[in-house]
């Protein structure tokens, strides 16, 4: 086997037989996760899209035909 360490220039010590590294099986996870957000976040892009707001919406407690603020209770 080469050595490894000639490949990684930018390495702050050699790699040895306990150095750990994410290799590619880290990227490939990494990838994974990262498409796997921008998917949700398309999709919920999406479904925000679709909800439907009303500009005129009624103070809570009021009903047809009444002022906002009246309710029917019985002072």
């Amino acid at each position: 086997m080469d050595d490894v360490s000639a490949w990684l220039p930018l390495a702050s010590k050699d790699l040895n037989e306990y150095t750990v590294t994410p290799g590619v099986l880290g990227f490939i996870v990494f990838a994974v996760l990262g498409v796997g957000v921008w998917i949700l976040l398309k999709s919920m892009s999406r479904h925000l899209g679709r909800i439907s707001v009303p500009e005129d919406e009624p103070e809570h407690g009021a009903r047809d035909g009444e002022p906002a603020g009246t309710g029917s209770r019985a002072s």
